[in-house]
């Protein structure tokens, strides 16, 4: 048997054992109502009142998006109520969704409106919940920034097991905080969101760049402007494969018809960036714009054989989505398949992993990238330019646990005004590629020490190994313990420290 074919028998065997739940079509999303949220939040709230005093609580669900592990006993909270949406308000333009939610579902409710999130990130199965209390980009966020900052109000599970309202002007130091906080200081129960009218269709443009330095001048330059060649740009992002090759990918919102190609079968998404130079035109449904990452995970599904034109052939279309891949991590984190089948019998060492999301800011963007091409040979990297949404410094006060803070969230700086690009890089070099004798995740020291070097900062969904006073300086100094001693006075949730280095 043949290794496509291998693949082949081996998703479909892991389809039958494990479901996946939706396939890639839109599916008929109706909100649940007020009456179920309800519901669901007590149950959430019997759980929590079940667990003993002073014993950790966290969430119990089946399905994350962390690439880093979990140690540490803790009980599992009910959320089984909590993964839908409660209504969508088409006039308001907002939707009060549950903080379980995922993008998929949400996306699904509020199309038919004409209307969707001001960020979606990149896979289906985050959750409204995850993406603010985490964080999340996507190719609005030069423009509209992360998740958090069109959150209009929420509803949060605090440690002290009581569900607390906040928002702008109520409890603002909880609104301030809670994003990047990763559960720290409590669970998103309910969110109430913007949302923004769309088109049915993105005609998007794909701008070849030669050097990490056109590269950076470009982004920079669509974001400042919002247009390209006198033509608007609603959606920004792009791919590096090399120093010598980048693409810039514009995206416009549009009514007009017209043939949409169509990046769930045969053809990849990525590579149909590629071009020998100058601009590439291609267009997309507005749908498959959104989750036209999710597909092939980006590019990682080829580490499962998907992107071979005989696997790919046979793949069942419904399985080519990051949930099902997810799925795939997971038996190899149990089993080792890597290791043991390909590793091991050459004498080769394990893989350190090396799955990060870091920002720098546009001027730093060419240095990064010709260091990292060399340091390593993972490629391509994604690249998403991230700018707090105008206005926001405007904003009042932080509440007063948060007083005297200069930026509007405490947890995860940014300046108003400053242009960072999201450089996102989602794969594994030799476990020895540093030095034979070096500390577990070498490299990513090495990663994370080069990002400081720049002014630079990373996303906390991966391994992070800073010591507690870089943490510190980093992500809110201070901020996060003050907030704690309201919020979680009991320590019920793990500090942000420890659920996201140490990994409790």
């Amino acid at each position: 048997m043949g290794i496509g074919t291998k693949l082949v028998s081996l998703a479909g065997r892991v389809s039958d054992s494990l479901p996946i739940g939706r396939g890639l079509d839109p599916v008929d999303v109706q909100p649940k109502g007020w009456f179920e949220h309800e519901r669901g939040v007590e149950r959430l709230l019997e759980s929590f009142r079940a667990v003993p005093e002073g014993e950790r609580v966290r969430l119990a669900k089946k399905t994350s998006n962390l690439f880093r592990g979990r140690s540490g006993k803790a009980a599992g909270l009910d959320v089984s109520g909590l993964g839908g949406v409660i209504d969508v308000d088409p006039v308001a333009k907002t939707a009060d969704v549950q903080g379980m939610c995922t993008y998929e579902d949400l996306v699904d409710a509020t199309l038919r409106y004409g209307l969707a999130p001001f960020v979606v990130p990149q896979l289906k199965t985050i959750t409204l919940g995850g993406a603010v209390t985490g964080m999340g980009v996507e190719s609005t966020s030069f423009r509209n920034g992360l998740p958090h900052e069109s959150v209009l109000e929420m509803d949060i599970l605090t440690g002290t097991g009581e569900v607390v309202t906040c928002s702008p002007t109520k409890n603002e130091d909880l609104y301030r905080g809670f994003p990047n906080s990763y559960g720290s200081l409590g669970y998103a129960v309910r969110l109430r969101i913007e949302l923004e009218e769309v088109e049915p269709f993105v005609a998007l443009r794909h701008v070849r760049c030669d050097s990490p330095e056109e590269l950076a001048e470009v982004l920079g330059e669509v974001a400042a402007s919002g247009s390209f060649d006198g033509e608007r740009v609603d959606y920004l992002d792009g791919v590096a494969f090399s120093p010598e090759e980048a693409y810039v990918s514009l995206g416009r919102q549009t009514g007009e018809p017209g043939p949409v190609s169509d990046y769930t079968g045969e053809k990849i998404y990525y590579r149909s960036l590629q071009h020998p130079k100058g601009i590439l035109r291609d267009r997309l449904t507005i749908r498959d714009y959104i989750w036209r990452w999710d597909v092939d995970w980006f590019w990682c599904s080829r580490a499962f054989g998907t992107q071979n034109p005989t696997v790919r052939a046979l793949w069942p279309r419904d399985l080519k989505r990051s949930s099902f891949y997810w799925k795939l991590v997971g038996l190899d984190r149990k089993y080792e398949i890597e290791y043991n089948v390909l590793k091991r019998p050459h004498g080769e060492p394990r893989t350190e992993r090396v799955v990060q999301d870091i920002e720098v800011t546009v001027d730093r963007l060419p240095e990064w990238l010709h260091w990292f091409f060399q340091a390593s040979d993972i490629q391509p990297v994604w690249l998403c330019p991230i700018r707090l949404r105008d206005g926001v410094d405007s904003l009042a006060g932080r509440g007063e646990v948060l007083s005297g803070e200069e930026t509007p969230w405490p947890l995860y700086p940014l300046n108003p005004g400053e242009l960072w690009i999201n450089v996102g890089f989602w794969s594994g070099v030799p476990g020895d590629h540093v030095s034979p004798d070096a500390k577990p995740g070498a490299f990513n020291r090495v990663i994370e020490d080069k990002v400081r070097e720049l002014g630079g900062h990373k996303s906390l969904y991966s391994e992070a190994y800073y010591d507690r006073e870089e943490f510190a300086d980093l992500y809110g100094g201070d901020a996060p313990e003050r907030l704690k001693e309201v919020y979680d006075p009991d320590g019920r949730f793990p500090t942000l420290y420890d659920k996201t280095v140490t990994a409790v």
